[in-house]
């Protein structure tokens, strides 16, 4: 293999609307072709210097104007009726096209005769418009191979820009490094290469090989391996170990095979590979028969997250210049979405510990059985501001809490933790109704806390915990009312009690909040839960309250652990949230 070391994509372009300047201005502005780029209406969006040349007119001039009245002429320079313009007749159908014979105008009045090819440009499956690709072919019939040399790099360029806006758009959707990878290699093989393999680089120095894909898919036989990173100045000369080490991408591909096989004996002979990464790399190009390979950072020089290699196994297709160019910013967007999912990551993280680790041990005051679950957000998901508690007061009622703080992150978690003790502290301090703790907490709230708003129910179980009977009393802010479910099959939501959300502006005159009180039967089960139980994208609020009743009441009967594990088994997919709740268990017969 010959090894070419090339930059990556940089510049600026000139006007181009492409969200990449940089990216078209490498590849189109220095091509030697005419290029014009217009909108799915025919107005022309750019073009490059080459079409300006040929036209005789600057950019300025053109950009905005209709390209058939602006351009289009028949052979004795008249206006060409709309209807028999084939471009026209592509830009409707959205489909690509090639012409030959047809008159443009000039700036100086001259008519040029041109051969064109177009093709749509897309995003994400949304038609944007066309890239036209068009040369002078007045008094020049011997230019039929140069003309498709141009057509196929036009559909080249067009297959590569969207494949790049595919990458970025599929890569945005996902924050779970090993999805975001999974897509990258189904994107990437084979419309790019044959196969692709993913180097990631550990806190510990380590590289693991986290994904490779091929011609049948994943090929895990070929990832899981581990080595350490050589230092960088070693004599290395793995292309591997070379990016890695910050340096630029490379291009490596073969001149003439059997010349190359002669000169990788001889290099392999003479020179082995220095690290056993370098040997790792060079066992894996050789495995699945690489002809040609790019191998990339990913990220940026000042934090490179890994590397990206792609490999061609033929002969007659190898990887050009223009490839490593797209490779490079590939490898550079796909670099930040893992940075950006390890952040991610390590935010979730710690906002799930700091939730667990504030969610104390329930008690067991009495004949009284509790059983209460948190449930992370699924994985893609922030960790949300959603909590639990229940303890007993110093007159010796059990005070129960359910809570959602707004937002979906690391400061949710926090605002959370300070609600959790504040709240705590009041309710010990306050033996009266639970509507007035809770003011005293919205008072004190944008004071001592840094939560915007949030919702929870605050309720004391009044009664002997042994004997009974027992009352519920409680207050909601702007929570899910709960539900009880009594011996006789009945699924009651509890809707009284219910107030403004904690954080909501409150008239001066506010007569305090509402408490609302209930009998609990013998043998009854009181669930309180957070709106992630509840709440499905594409599924209103009654039929999340309905759907919970429904499966509450026939598991009314099953041990209380069974009862918050399979309500949160039966959640329909795609919930995006995370779901605290606490179930309560009034004892059957009571005690004389």
């Amino acid at each position: 293999m010959v090894e070419d070391a090339v930059p990556g994509a940089g510049g600026e372009g000139r006007s181009w609307p492409a969200p990449e300047p940089g990216f078209w201005w490498q590849v189109v502005e220095q091509l030697s072709t005419a290029l014009m780029v217009l909108d799915p209406a025919g107005r022309i969006l750019a073009v490059n210097p080459a079409a300006e040349r040929l036209l005789g007119r600057p950019a300025a001039a053109m950009r905005g104007q209709d390209a058939h009245e602006r351009l289009h002429r028949d052979t004795d320079g008249g206006m060409l009726l709309r209807e028999q313009c084939p471009l026209l007749q592509a830009l409707a159908e959205g489909a690509p096209a090639r012409g030959e014979g047809d008159s443009y105008l000039c700036g100086d009045g001259r008519l040029v005769t041109i051969s064109w090819s177009a093709s749509p440009l897309t995003d994400g499956g949304s038609f944007k418009g066309m890239a036209v690709l068009f040369t002078d072919i007045t008094g020049d019939r011997s230019a039929r191979r140069e003309r498709a040399a141009y057509t196929s790099a036009l559909e080249d360029l067009n297959e590569r820009l969207t494949l790049v806006a595919e990458i970025t758009d599929v890569l945005g959707q996902t924050l779970e490094t090993d999805e975001a990878l999974a897509r990258l290699g189904r994107l990437l093989v084979p419309r790019l290469a044959d196969w692709a393999a993913v180097d990631l680089l550990t806190g510990s120095g380590q590289v693991h090989r986290v994904a490779v894909t091929g011609p049948a898919g994943r090929a895990a036989g070929l990832e899981g391996g581990r080595e350490r990173l050589p230092e960088a100045g070693e004599a290395e000369r793995s292309p591997l170990v070379r990016v890695l080490n910050g340096g630029d991408a490379v291009l490596q591909r073969r001149q003439d095979e059997q010349d190359d096989a002669k000169e990788q004996d001889d290099a392999e002979t003479a020179v082995p590979p220095v690290s056993p990464l370098a040997a790792v790399h060079s066992d894996f190009l050789r495995t699945v028969h690489a002809t040609s390979a790019i191998t990339v950072p990913l990220g940026t020089r000042q934090q490179i997250t890994g590397a990206l290699t792609l490999v061609r196994t033929d002969p007659m297709h190898p990887f050009g210049a223009e490839d490593l160019v797209v490779v490079t910013d590939i490898g550079r967007r796909v670099g930040l979405v893992i940075d950006n999912a390890r952040r991610f990551g390590r935010q979730r993280a710690v906002a799930e510990a700091m939730q667990r680790n504030l969610l104390a041990p329930l008690p067991q005051p009495g004949r009284l059985r509790l059983a209460a679950r948190y449930q992370p957000a699924p994985a893609g998901s922030q960790v949300g501001g959603d909590w639990y508690d229940a303890f007993e007061l110093k007159d010796g009622t059990l005070a129960l809490v359910i809570g959602d703080v707004v937002g979906h992150d690391l400061t949710a978690a926090a605002g959370m933790a300070q609600l959790h003790g504040i709240l705590r502290s009041l309710a010990w301090d306050r033996t009266g109704a639970p509507g007035a703790v809770v003011d005293r907490l919205d008072d004190a709230m944008p004071a001592i806390t840094t939560v915007p708003m949030a919702t929870l129910v605050l309720a004391r179980v009044e009664g002997d915990p042994h004997t009974g009977p027992w009352t519920l009393r409680w207050t909601s802010a702007g929570h899910p009312p709960p539900l009880l479910l009594t011996p006789g099959g009945q699924g009651q939501y509890l809707e009284a009690g219910q107030g403004v959300v904690l954080g909501a502006p409150v008239d001066t005159g506010h007569p305090g909040r509402p408490n609302a009180t209930q009998p609990l039967p013998p043998g009854s089960t009181l669930l309180l839960y957070t709106d992630g139980l509840i709440e499905i994208p594409g599924s209103d609020l009654d039929t999340g309250l309905d759907r919970l009743r429904r499966h509450a009441l026939a598991l009314a009967q099953a041990p209380l652990d069974t009862l918050c594990d399979q309500l949160l088994a039966r959640m329909p997919p795609g919930s995006t949230d995370d779901v605290a709740l606490l179930a309560v268990r009034l004892p059957t017969l009571i005690s004389q």
